[in-house]
């Protein structure tokens, strides 16, 4: 089981990849990279509103963290077929949303709330 701290830090990494992403390898801003920078700069936000040991606010609950992770994963490597630029580009969406979903559930949950409203 991944333990939150290293669930954190890999939130931050894949939050910050998803925005570096168009803005190093797209040429222009099209719908593939608006989506990234999207759930690149949400990632970040809702990771900073976690209750967890790398957030600040504590806002949001590490188990509702962890479902918003689980729908952008399911979301990023859909999103291609669902937004139609599958032909364009898809590995690395399809490859980021599961690895966003795989992480998610090998996260160890059990982990103590204090401070969160939702």
């Amino acid at each position: 089981m991944i333990p939150p701290r290293v669930h954190g830090y890999l939130d931050y990494l894949i939050g910050g990849l998803l925005i570096l992403i168009p803005l190093i390898f797209s040429k222009t801003y099209y719908l593939p990279s608006w989506i990234l920078l999207g759930f690149g700069i949400g990632t970040i936000l809702y990771s900073i509103l976690t209750d967890y040991e790398m957030g600040i606010a504590g806002l949001i609950s590490f188990k509702l963290h962890l479902i918003i992770d689980i729908i952008i994963g399911f979301f990023l490597a859909l999103s291609p077929w669902v937004f139609g630029f599958q032909k364009e580009i898809f590995i690395p969406f399809l490859l980021l949303g599961i690895g966003e979903v795989i992480i998610s559930l090998f996260t160890n949950r059990k982990f103590y709330n204090a401070r969160a409203i939702f």
